[in-house]
């Protein structure tokens, strides 16, 4: 039998549904890597296309820090999230991932789009360049409504 590699393997096939999702989800999980890694320390944030089912929600978040001059410390922020009509859930799990060149990152995150279910597509990047004003701004992007509920528990 022929081991599985990472070339070999079949990507998941996904239902994409057009539930309305957690909306609060990325802009809590955006907001708590910020706060973790400190918002001026964020060189990009890629933030991928979530996997929504009615009113839950999958996502994943990934930032590089600076670390030196041409290194970047990776950190990965995996959320899932629902709500109820008790409220909003939210679990995420932060996981630093090590330090690579900063010219590699790129080719990283298209590795983990190859990786994931298909249809869901490429992340967005947000170019933060170390500068707290522009993290924030982004933050500032999502609307405060969706900072206001607090969280009831995990999801």
């Amino acid at each position: 039998m022929k081991p599985r590699t990472a070339h070999s393997a079949v990507q998941p096939s996904v239902d994409l549904d057009d539930g309305p999702g957690v909306p609060e989800a990325i802009p809590r999980t955006v907001h708590e890597l910020g706060q973790r890694l400190g918002a001026a320390s964020i060189d990009r944030l890629w933030i991928f296309p979530p996997l929504i089912r009615g009113r839950r929600e999958w996502g994943l978040v990934a930032a590089s820090s600076f670390e030196g001059q041409s290194a970047r410390r990776l950190v990965t922020a995996r959320y899932s999230a629902r709500r109820t009509g008790k409220g909003l859930f939210l679990d995420a799990r932060y996981l630093d991932q090590g330090v690579a060149p900063a010219d590699r990152l790129p080719r990283v995150m298209e590795g983990v789009v190859r990786r994931g279910p298909a249809p869901l597509g490429g992340p967005r990047l947000v170019e933060v360049g170390g500068d707290s004003a522009a993290f924030d701004a982004f933050i500032k992007e999502f609307g405060d409504e969706l900072f206001e509920e607090a969280v009831k528990g995990r999801s």
